[in-house]
């Protein structure tokens, strides 16, 4: 009697669940070395760190932004959540300041994640952007009605929270090493001058399209040695 043979094995399978793995290799890996770095550190340091080679990051990401895409997705969604969570606050102040210090304290957790909040996709249809855009609609109810309520400086403007941002993503930067607390400091220093009872006459708030212009797109290639 012939014994059935064994049937042959789907080396397709086999490939796809490779793939996966090296794809959430790289994915959690780069999650720590952005953490640490900022989205310009190296990709090969990425690789290396993940103990794949650099073909292999390239194959499964054509662009760095697609790297960062894929890590960052879910805390864009938080800073969009943040927002939302600040308008169900039933005080205005409460709720814009206590928005402000979560954000602040998620870029001193996340030094890639405090550049991102600062830096804008050249591909405006990512999800990253959508998200964007969805905390962007939030703030301006947010801020509209911290200065109805009178407790944020009239002059205030949805734009002078990026640059809030990109004040602290420097600062996060300069003193991770030696003070990763320093702000708190600045949450506290910025928040008492933007109450409308400490408001003193100032500089117009810069133009909107030059603040996005100021967010520069990130388009470089896996390739990129920064």
């Amino acid at each position: 009697m012939n014994q059935a043979a064994d049937p042959e094995p789907d080396c397709s399978l086999a490939l796809r669940a490779d793939a996966a793995r090296n794809r959430a290799a790289l994915v959690a890996t780069a999650r720590e070395v952005f953490r640490e770095r900022g989205l310009d550190a190296p990709l090969d340091e990425i690789a290396r760190r993940a103990g794949l080679g650099n073909a292999t990051l390239y194959r499964r990401f054509a662009s760095r932004q697609e790297l960062i895409d894929a890590v960052f997705t879910e805390r864009m969604a938080e800073y969009a959540r943040a927002v939302e969570e600040a308008l169900a606050e039933p005080d205005p102040w409460t709720g814009f300041r206590g928005f402000v210090v979560h954000i602040l304290r998620l870029q001193a957790e996340d030094r890639g994640l405090a550049d991102l909040l600062v830096t804008v996709s050249a591909d405006q249809g990512t999800d990253i952007e959508q998200l964007r855009a969805r905390a962007h609609r939030g703030l301006v109810d947010l801020v509209a009605r911290a200065k109805a309520a009178g407790a944020l400086r009239e002059d205030f403007r949805t734009q002078d929270v990026v640059l809030l941002l990109m004040a602290n993503a420097g600062l996060v930067h300069r003193t991770a090493q030696t003070c990763p607390q320093a702000w708190e400091r600045l949450a506290t220093l910025l928040l008492d001058g933007l109450q409308a009872r400490a408001a003193t006459p100032g500089p117009p708030s810069p133009d909107e399209k030059d603040v996005l212009a100021a967010m520069s797109p990130r388009c470089s290639s896996p390739g990129t040695r920064s």
